[in-house]
């Protein structure tokens, strides 16, 4: 099972970390190991290897068959639940591979780095995974929104891209990025995500 991310998919989050503001002919693609996933509201604990861990909230879709060179006009095909998962992102480490241009395995895909939700029938949600709000609390103050309307490359556009280089699954997730608001937690935080009013996450940073 492979954990596919996408970074600076929101033009307003690569702005605050800096990125390129134009807008890049293709998706930035990094995977997670399947020892990232953390479930069923476990805590995170903050790794001794970073001063700065950093929530990105995301719209995670799980894919339903198995595909390679998928089309964009067919990707629709390939996924029929979301769920919400967070990026959680040793920002210093990154900070610094960024600047030396180091690869970010270590800073984005230590062990317990993916909390993820349980996924629901997309059609529950009106069918429309470009039309799904979401957003992220921290100890009952709202510090991330986010709208997939707004993604710089679409669902169907990311899984047609992959799908050149990767043989997607049943069950691989797809990341598909984080928007403007990321910020660090701290020991005793309380977090809460959500996805379109539902409860998805519902976790304690330690």
């Amino acid at each position: 099972m492979k954990i596919i991310c996408v970074g600076w998919n929101y033009g307003k989050h690569a702005r605050e970390l800096g990125a390129d503001t134009e807008k890049p002919q293709h998706p930035a693609i990094f995977l997670k190991p399947e020892t990232a996933l953390l479930k069923d509201g476990k805590p995170v604990y903050i790794p001794d290897f970073t001063n700065q861990l950093e929530y990105e909230t995301e719209l995670v879709v799980k894919i339903n068959r198995l595909g390679r060179g998928i089309s964009e006009k067919f990707a629709s095909r390939y996924y029929a639940e979301v769920g919400l998962g967070i990026d959680f992102t040793a920002r210093d480490m990154q900070n610094e591979a960024r600047r030396t241009g180091a690869p970010w395995d270590l800073c984005k895909g230590f062990d317990c780095s993916a909390p993820i939700s349980n996924f629901i029938p997309l059609e529950e949600l009106g069918g429309d995974v470009q039309n799904l709000n979401f957003s992220l609390d921290i100890d009952g103050n709202t510090v991330q929104k986010g709208y997939s309307g707004d993604m710089i490359f679409s669902v169907d556009k990311i899984i047609a891209y992959v799908s050149e280089f990767y043989t997607l699954k049943i069950g691989d997730l797809i990341f598909t990025g984080t928007p403007v608001g990321v910020g660090p937690v701290k020991i005793g935080n309380h977090l809460e995500g959500w996805l379109e009013g539902r409860k998805m996450l519902d976790f304690h940073i330690k």
